[in-house]
């Protein structure tokens, strides 16, 4: 691969806002990444294009493109979960055409009963061991959840 080559490839990702293309074939390897300042950074292996390895600005013309970043997420809650005390089937509500148990922003005590869990054809009511609100349901009603799974998350009272 030549100079014109990579600024052709160059163009490429500009145009397509990518950040970063990999070529390598015969033992050359070379990848092209945007640096944090918007300018594309090659990296060789190639003994035959150039030392190995190294990192060379390829153009100070080319224009920086601002790449997309997606928005960072924040770091989730260490809310507590109510956890699956036994392996078996998890179930939400009583019957397939009653009303769930509890919801997101359900209100619960440690004696609520917040889910049915069915292992070895026997119903087990799952109950809530602590007082807060539901804030998200972690399992799927009527699939398999493994002991200590985490079925809901809970902010306490």
């Amino acid at each position: 691969m030549d100079i014109k080559e990579i600024k052709a490839v160059i163009d490429l990702m500009r145009k397509n806002s990518l950040s970063e293309f990999e070529y390598e074939k015969d033992g050359t390897k070379i990848r092209i990444q945007r640096g944090p300042d918007g300018k594309p950074q090659v990296f060789s292996s190639s003994p035959n294009l150039l030392t190995a390895p190294t990192l060379v600005p390829v153009s100070a013309t080319l224009p920086p493109t601002p790449i997309p970043m997606a928005a960072p997420t924040p770091p989730a809650e260490t809310l507590p979960t109510i956890n699956s005390p036994m392996v078996g089937t998890f179930y939400g509500s009583p019957a397939p055409d009653a009303p769930a148990y509890v919801s997101v922003g359900s209100a619960v005590t440690p004696e609520s009963v917040v889910c049915i869990i069915e292992a070895m054809k026997v119903m087990n009511e799952i109950k809530a061991e602590m007082s807060g609100t539901i804030t998200e349901i972690l399992a799927e009603s009527g699939k398999p959840v493994e002991f200590g799974k985490p079925l809901f998350r809970i902010r306490p009272a």
